[in-house]
C-alpha cells in the first residue's frame, strides 16, 4: 500500500510519519485490496485534524477526525476507516451469497 502524508500548518516529523504509516498498515488486516492512502494532517485554532482518502478496489473511502492531540486524531481516523473498510467488504461479499436466484430456483423445483 502506498501512503502519502501531507502536513498543513505542521511539519511532518519522523515520529509522526512512522506513526501514521504503522496505523495505516493495519487497514490491510481486513481487506487486502487497499492500494493508496492519502493522509492530510492539519493544525487549526479548533484543534488538530487528521483526514484521509483511501482507495480500495472500486471505491474511495474518506474519513476525518479532530481532537486536541494529533496522535488521538490519527487513532480516531484509522478506527473510522477500519469500520468503513469492513462495511465495504461485507457489502461486496453479500452480492454473491443471496439465496434467491435462477440457480437456486432450479434446485428447489
Amino acid at each position: 500500500m502506498q501512503i502519502n502524508i501531507t502536513g498543513h500548518h505542521i511539519d511532518i516529523t519522523d515520529a509522526l510519519h512512522d506513526y501514521v504509516t504503522e496505523k495505516m498498515q493495519k487497514l490491510t488486516r481486513h481487506f487486502d485490496h487497499v492500494t493508496i492512502a492519502h493522509t492530510i494532517l492539519t493544525v487549526d485554532k479548533q484543534g488538530q485534524k487528521a483526514e484521509a482518502t483511501v482507495h480500495v478496489s472500486g471505491k474511495d473511502l474518506f474519513a476525518e477526525h479532530t481532537t486536541d492531540d494529533m496522535y488521538a486524531s490519527i487513532d480516531g481516523l484509522v478506527d473510522k476507516l477500519d469500520r468503513q473498510i469492513i462495511k465495504y467488504k461485507e457489502k461486496i461479499g453479500s452480492h454473491n451469497q443471496k439465496s434467491g436466484g435462477i440457480k437456486n430456483m432450479a434446485e428447489q423445483a
